[in-house]
């Protein structure tokens, strides 16, 4: 196990920040999809039992209608996959991206309690979840994700040019004193 980490420790896959940017790509490249899908009726049919039961969106179906909410959401989707993508290049860009992601997910996951049969009763209901609860279990991993790349790009902006592991290391000190 030793020799592992020690090889792992070495290479540089895992040097130059990879982590970083494997997030941002895989969360640039979901965004774009989840905002692709939106324009399309099967998506706006879809969303329904979930907008609707949304304590922090379902407001958007009085204002908007069914088409008109799912595309203000590919609207939404759309500035935030420019963002995340715009933030390889753009820190500040990054972090408005980020921030986007993360309001998506308290949203999608504040959905999970509220959404109609997604607890099987004859597995006695909670914690037994099935079809939408189940599929909406990933947004918990999709928020901590979006606030780690939150956090990391609100280091690379406030960091001074040059000296980010520096500015790491004393940001690390100053939290554990």
């Amino acid at each position: 196990m030793n020799n592992l980490v020690n090889l792992f420790s070495r290479s540089a896959l895992l040097k130059k920040d990879l982590d970083y940017h494997l997030v941002r790509a895989s969360m640039v490249v979901m965004f774009f999809f989840f905002a692709y899908q939106k324009w399309f009726e099967y998506e706006a049919q879809i969303l329904i039992p979930y907008i609707s039961n949304g304590p922090l969106i379902s407001w958007m179906y009085p204002v908007f209608g069914i088409r008109g909410a799912s595309w203000f959401l590919g609207v939404a989707e759309s500035a935030i996959f420019m963002l995340l993508l715009a933030g390889f290049w753009n820190k500040k860009l990054g972090v408005l991206g980020a921030l986007g992601s993360v309001a998506t997910f308290v949203c999608t996951v504040t959905l999970i309690p509220f959404i109609p049969g997604g607890w099987e009763p004859s597995a006695g209901g909670f914690p037994a979840m099935v079809g939408p609860v189940a599929f909406l279990m990933k947004d918990v991993v999709l928020l901590a994700v979006s606030v780690y790349l939150l956090k990391e790009d609100v280091i690379r902006v406030a960091a001074p040019a040059g000296g980010l592991e520096t500015y790491r290391r004393n940001l690390t000190n100053v939290h554990s004193s």
